[in-house]
């Protein structure tokens, strides 16, 4: 009986630059960011770590690459977008995409090598205001300060201590406060929580409005003092 031929080796998935970002997101999805490594978005791409470095310099620039790919998931402002309907817009937009990716939380702004899709949406976001009559300053103020609220209002909803399936209600009533302790806190849930439908997710909005508000408020006071 004439011997077999060996089988030949199982040939690796055609690589793409594309292909490692998207390999690196899948496992920065399952095990965050500090399970991301050259080896680790090798073997999810089928391919062995040196062959990712025919694209990538390295984990560095791999963390570029991810940065990139959640900035160009965030809704951009169109050109003729009312600036507060389009900052509203894109607070929304990345407040869902850092939940569904929370890895991108830390990374977002911590690249010293920022890629086309960030340098575009800071560029978009800035000319938004700027076309709305926002002073460079106050437009530094307000992109500053409507990232600081979607981001911690992020790190706040995803951290909550809420187990699976427990809402509002079952978390504030099963801590047992007394009204003789903690009067200003069981009257808050009293009145919010307790027999209604109460989420923290719904803050959300309300929060955004405030800061709206009071960057129309500093709009209109530094468009008086330029006519003024």
């Amino acid at each position: 009986m004439p011997a077999r031929s060996p089988r030949p080796a199982p040939r690796s998935r055609a690589l793409s630059r594309d292909g490692i970002v998207d390999a690196a997101v899948a496992v920065a999805d399952r095990g965050g960011l500090s399970a991301v490594s050259m080896r680790s978005v090798g073997r999810e791409a089928g391919a062995e770590a040196m062959s990712l470095y025919h694209h990538l310099r390295g984990k560095e620039e791999l963390l570029d690459a991810l940065a990139d790919w959640a900035f160009a998931r965030i809704a951009l402002p169109g050109a003729d977008e009312p600036w507060r309907a389009a900052m509203r817009a894109r607070a929304s937009s990345a407040r869902a995409v850092l939940v569904a990716h929370p890895w991108a939380l830390g990374l977002l702004e911590s690249r010293r090598h920022p890629g086309p899709a960030l340098l575009r949406h800071h560029d978009a976001v800035l000319g938004c205001l700027r076309r709305a009559g926002f002073p460079v300053v106050l437009a530094a103020h307000a992109y500053s300060v409507l990232d600081a609220y979607v981001y911690g209002f992020v790190l706040t909803e995803l951290n909550l201590p809420m187990e699976g399936g427990e809402d509002a209600e079952e978390f504030a009533t099963g801590l047992g406060l007394a009204a003789e302790e903690h009067p200003h806190l069981v009257e808050m849930i009293t009145e919010q929580v307790v027999g209604g439908d109460y989420s923290y997710a719904a803050e959300f909005d309300w929060g955004l409005d405030l800061v709206l508000d009071g960057l129309e408020a500093r709009l209109a006071g530094s468009t008086g003092r330029a006519h003024g």
